[in-house]
């Protein structure tokens, strides 16, 4: 049988935001059912190539393609991308007043299927995930992220995830702020929509080894100043934990 082209590939990417370049060439391959982690230091670009795999107009793509199951998507707006099932979970999720969580996740699976669904039709899903993810039912009725806790804004991205199915999902430092608890929970949801969906690939954003504990990466990508400068196993993830990102530098 001849292989398809992989899930989603990165070649040679160059970004550019406010006229400074950020991402020198930035390469990277994710198979279906793979988890891959993406670390750097502060500055490297890893959170501007979260943006512009999502098609973010604040960044510009000056050379190089993504690949979406051998689809160049580089010029698609950001709403097809999410449409063909694209998913990015937000470092710093947004808030909307008054647009409940349960209709918010309507209107965006309604887009992503492409038919018009009824609240009553999604609410028993919603219901079911908010269990496995250990939120409480009254979740689904509040404001999307207003007053949401860290831990509580992580959980509701993972449930956006779990409800919109994608193929390919993004989490950019889905552990950023979260105490052990919250990042244990958070990373047994992702668990969770893996063992529901286990072709979903997961394209981990992070500055630290320990969301890496609960997650284990089937590669690790190590990010400095707009490239990816060394690919390994999760061993690489244990020794930048030892050894900091200076070696690379």
């Amino acid at each position: 049988m001849v292989a398809g082209p992989p899930l989603f590939q990165i070649r040679d990417l160059h970004v550019s935001a406010d006229g400074h370049q950020i991402l020198r060439g930035l390469d990277l391959t994710l198979a279906e059912g793979e988890i891959h982690a993406l670390m750097g230091p502060n500055g490297s670009g890893k959170s501007t190539l979260a943006n512009a795999l999502l098609g973010s107009p604040a960044y510009q793509v000056t050379q190089g393609q993504i690949l979406y199951r051998g689809e160049d998507i580089t010029a698609w707006p950001t709403d097809v991308r999410a449409k063909a099932g694209v998913f990015l979970a937000f470092q710093y999720p947004e808030e909307i007043a008054g647009v409940p969580v349960v209709q918010f996740l309507r209107q965006a699976l309604s887009a992503r299927k492409g038919i018009d669904l009824s609240i009553l039709e999604l609410r028993l899903s919603i219901m079911e995930w908010m269990e496995r993810l250990g939120m409480d039912r009254s979740f689904g009725d509040r404001y999307l992220n207003e007053g949401f806790s860290g831990g509580e804004k992580k959980r509701n991205e993972v449930l956006q995830m779990a409800i919109l199915e994608p193929d390919v999902a993004i989490l950019d430092e889905t552990d950023s702020g979260l105490d052990i608890d919250a990042l244990r929970t958070v990373a047994e949801g992702v668990h969770q929509v893996r063992n529901a969906r286990p072709a979903l690939g997961v394209l981990l954003i992070t500055h630290y080894q320990r969301i890496l504990d609960y997650l284990t990466p089937d590669r690790v990508h190590v990010m400095v100043a707009g490239r990816v400068v060394d690919s390994g196993g999760p061993e690489l993830a244990a020794r930048l934990e030892r050894e900091g990102y200076d070696a690379w530098r």
